[in-house]
């Protein structure tokens, strides 16, 4: 064997080894636990936790969700902008009773689902941004001259904001 085979051989052996032991110096790409899940895995996972977090549905205590500063804006805002028969049909307005159709004088209790036939209407944007973001599995509502939180999977009442316009 002469001195150049020799030395190929040795090279070849070399470049053998480096690929067989090229795994074991690969640099680790998971998050240093050592459970082999790389950045992007435990990333995805985190994100899916998040979500799961804030699809858990909250239990709210009936009848304390609104504080007294977000009653005193909602009916300081629908007093202003409604009151006084703004933006109410005549017929209503003449009732003094915040634009409630006739039939449906406050026949909604906390605890008890919205009863059926009761016009449900949309709370004011500028109302929502000034409340706090309804916990998932819940909705905003405005019945009458009421604004309600009202749980989704069963449309029961948990709080009220009453009177908005002295009615």
């Amino acid at each position: 064997m002469t001195h150049a085979h020799t030395s190929r051989r040795l090279v070849a052996i070399a470049i053998t080894s480096l690929f067989i032991a090229g795994p074991v110096f690969a640099k680790d790409k998971g998050d240093g636990d050592g459970d082999g899940r790389d950045k992007h895995s435990q990333k995805r996972e985190d994100k899916e936790d998040k979500r799961a977090d804030k699809r858990e549905r909250e239990d709210i205590k009936h009848g304390a969700y609104f504080n007294d500063q977000q009653r005193t804006y909602v009916r300081e805002y629908y007093t202003t902008n409604y009151g006084d028969g703004k933006r109410c049909p005549p017929g209503l307005a003449k009732k003094n009773n915040g634009c409630m159709p006739p039939g449906q004088v406050r026949n909604w209790v906390v605890g008890q689902p919205v009863p059926r036939g009761v016009t449900v209407y949309t709370v004011a944007p500028p109302v929502i941004r000034m409340l706090p973001p309804a916990p998932y599995g819940y909705r905003y509502a405005r019945l009458g001259g009421d604004v309600v939180l009202v749980q989704q999977q069963n449309n029961i009442v948990v709080d009220i904001i009453q009177g908005l316009l002295g009615g």
